[in-house]
């Protein structure tokens, strides 16, 4: 479908203020004109001179006749009344229309926004695997924006072209031979400015790639700073956004310098027009120039109301031309008949009662040949907990990522009490889940939020409790405010452990009935390791679990354990045995057990120096809180101030007991 259709389609969505806004603009062109068309004869009038009618137009005498009924000075004040009447009537027309042009435009802006959120959030994970974060930012803002600019210039050329055509009437009446010169004149002029509609576009396009180009950039520099200042990348980083954005000012100032064009260009034109028109009229009128010669002031003075107008239609469609490149990037952003949506099933889930069967799953991701999983077939009882362990790509997470509809199989099906999981609604089936993964996510918000995010309301008391139960309540009280501590962009005020029993005590709140725990303690140091790891073993209890799990030490009390290799599952069954079997399992637990055995000696000479160096970063927190707040002038209460003070000397004085305390533990070691 072309621009203009699809604008078209966009702008009937709001189609009262379209035709409020195309009404207006007539209305204005009209009392425009006829003021125009007025003010010769008041002003010869004024001058003492009066107007001659004889051997005009019909519809231009009978248009002044109309003020017949009143004679002499009388009739030249209620002329110029009508003069100032229509002036002030097109003045509050163009005024209101451009308050209607205004509330179109951001009606429009703010209904595609909201129409894309809504996308955004109704797409399966496959659609952000496809498109760049950069992308989907640029369209939510610079290409839905350029959009709706496009409609409001769109109906910006109607309410001009509405003016032009009442201008042209007035014209024709007074003679369509020099209107026919005119017209045609005109026309000249427009396919002229069709070479910089054409440039104009192509700028639009350019505009957009290089919009994309940039949001791409910023947010792979916001996200990825940590990698770029360690590898020190931060000038061939700089150069080569200094590059895109140089290319971005090009080409928006090759589109402002091919607008501008278009204003001189017209004007030129319109008075070589002119001079033709004068030319034109002295050899149409040539025997009756006296007779006609008020009546052509009145035609000029038409004529250069209209000529700006002309140029503005040109300029407007040079703009449009620009802005609409966006139309086609838009339209094909907030389609959602060829976006990955999964169709939601009807019945709600209440409570798991017998288990979940994962029946011949097999799976490729969207768009890839190669099979991730390969006949899956693993029951997991309620209550009970199913460990899934392998080498990296033997397909755990995928297999954990269908259990919430993440993606649906390709092949097979997975059973929630004898029920296909596609039958279920996805918002129900995901509510009674809870997932704690290795990456786990914290907005850059309080504790408090992050903690009672996604649950309705909680009490204080229910996340205290969560956080107590998750081992997170004695570290969160030595934060600077406590659970009103802002953790920074995804917690990075927080160490690793301690992010993760955010996330466990956030899973403990919505108390799900099933659990999903994706590697949440391989990234973690051996002291974090145990706290995060009996904040699991709190989370676990009467739940119905699916682990994945990097170290076998932490699945050995698993109820049921399954070897995944290559999509797989090669082994199945309980710790003592898989060991008994001889296979698959007992070789990556050797593997694993043995290195750790050959660390063992060093493991637990170092397990003090761990401990104090756990307690030492758990003591800084509070410490750099509390000068924090002293150095961004946050408090303007004295006693604060001296609290705040003698608070962080305490902390620095308990923060050099513990360095001593390591320092003896290295003397010892």
């Amino acid at each position: 479908m072309s621009p203009n259709k699809l604008l078209i389609q966009y702008a009937l969505r709001h189609p009262i203020l379209v035709v409020l806004s195309v009404i207006l603009g007539f209305s204005g062109a009209l009392f425009n004109g006829v003021s125009t068309a007025l003010v010769v004869p008041v002003l010869l009038g004024f001058l003492g001179k009066e107007f001659n009618l004889e051997g005009g137009p019909p519809i231009i005498q009978k248009f002044l006749s109309i003020f017949d009924w009143v004679s002499g000075d009388t009739k030249l004040l209620v002329m110029l009344g009508a003069v100032l009447l229509a002036i002030i009537l097109k003045n509050i027309t163009t005024y209101a229309n451009v308050l209607v042009g205004g509330y179109l435009s951001r009606s429009l802006v703010n209904g595609m926004r909201l129409a894309g959120l809504k996308m955004l959030l109704d797409v399966d994970l496959d659609f952000y695997s496809k498109h760049k974060i950069g992308d989907i930012m640029s369209r939510m803002n610079h290409e839905i924006g350029r959009t709706a600019g496009a409609i409001k210039i769109g109906v910006r050329m109607i309410t001009t072209a509405a003016t032009i055509l009442v201008f042209l009437t007035f014209l024709i009446l007074i003679s369509w031979q020099l209107t026919i010169v005119t017209t045609c004149l005109l026309l000249l002029v427009a396919i002229g400015n069709q070479l910089f509609v054409k440039r104009a576009k192509k700028f639009g396009k350019i505009l957009t790639e290089k919009a994309k180009a940039f949001s791409n950039g910023t947010i792979e520099i916001l996200t990825g700073i940590r990698l770029i200042k360690t590898v020190s990348e931060e000038e061939n980083t700089y150069q080569r956004m200094q590059k895109i954005i140089r290319e971005r000012e090009k080409a928006d100032f090759d589109s402002q310098a091919n607008f501008a064009a278009v204003g001189p260009i017209n004007e030129i034109s319109g008075i070589i027009a002119i001079l033709f028109i004068i030319i034109a009229g002295r050899y149409i009128f040539s025997q009756e120039v006296q007779s006609y010669a008020e009546l052509l002031v009145v035609y000029l003075v038409i004529l250069f109301r209209l000529l700006p107008f002309v140029g503005q239609l040109n300029g407007s469609r040079s703009q449009f031309a620009n802005a609409s490149a966006s139309v086609e990037v838009v339209n094909d952003f907030l389609r959602r008949d060829n976006q990955p949506i999964m169709v939601n099933g009807s019945a709600i889930y209440q409570k798991l009662e017998k288990g979940i069967r994962f029946e011949s799953v097999t799976f490729a991701y969207p768009g890839h040949d190669k099979l991730a999983l390969r006949e899956v077939n693993l029951w997991l009882p309620k209550g009970k907990t199913l460990a899934l362990v392998g080498s990296s790509g033997a397909g755990k997470s995928t297999l954990a990522d269908l259990l919430p509809r993440f993606y649906d199989p390709s092949q097979g099906r997975i059973l929630i009490d004898d029920k296909d999981l596609k039958e279920y609604d996805i918002k129900t089936i995901r509510g009674a889940m809870g997932v704690v993964s290795q990456d786990t996510f914290l907005f850059n918000n309080s504790v408090f939020y992050n903690i009672a995010y996604g649950w309705n309301n909680p009490t204080k008391e229910e996340v205290i409790d969560a956080a107590k139960r998750a081992n997170a309540y004695e570290f969160i009280l030595q934060l600077p405010r406590g659970f009103d501590t802002e953790i920074g962009d995804r917690g990075v005020m927080l160490s690793g452990g301690q992010r993760q029993r955010l996330a466990i005590a956030r899973a403990l709140l919505r108390n799900p009935d099933i659990l999903i725990l994706d590697e949440a303690t391989s990234a973690l140091d051996t002291v974090s390791e145990s706290l995060v790891q009996q904040a699991i073993d709190e989370l676990c209890r009467d739940r119905t679990t699916l682990v994945i799990a990097h170290r076998l030490s932490t699945v050995r009390k698993a109820d049921l354990i399954a070897v995944m290799d290559k999509g797989r599952v090669v082994e199945i069954g309980t710790h003592e045995e898989l060991l008994a079997k001889n296979g698959q399992y007992t070789r990556l637990y050797q593997m694993q057990f043995a290195k750790e055995g050959k660390n063992a000696t060093q493991n637990a000479s170092n397990e003090a120096v761990m401990q104090t160096s756990y307690e030492v970063r758990t003591g800084l927190n509070p410490t750099i809180g509390f000068l924090q707040l002293l150095v961004d002038d946050l408090v303007d209460n004295p006693e604060e101030r001296q609290e705040l003070t003698e608070k962080a000397y305490h902390s620095a004085i308990r923060l050099i007991q513990t360095l001593e305390l390591l320092e003896e533990s290295s003397k010892k070691v």
